[in-house]
């Protein structure tokens, strides 16, 4: 029997960071990166993964990190 687990992480890193596991893992959105690792990591078959606040995609990071340094 399945058994569901909900967890609400923070993450903060580099820009370098987020692109270099963006590239390594091939995947576009940081939701899907996340999804990669766990299911690389432990094997899990359901793994979904929802970005609630904060960028998703390198594009959406740009835009955030141009209106930070702009303030």
């Amino acid at each position: 029997m399945p058994i569901d687990i909900k967890l609400n992480v923070t993450m903060s890193l580099d820009e370098s960071a987020l692109e270099d596991a963006l590239s390594e893992y091939d995947e576009l959105t940081v939701s899907e990166l996340v999804k990669q690792v766990l299911d690389k990591a432990i094997a899990l078959d359901g793994v979904d993964a929802t970005v609630l606040e904060g960028p998703n995609t390198l594009d959406e990071y740009d835009k955030f990190a141009g209106s930070a340094a702009e303030s």
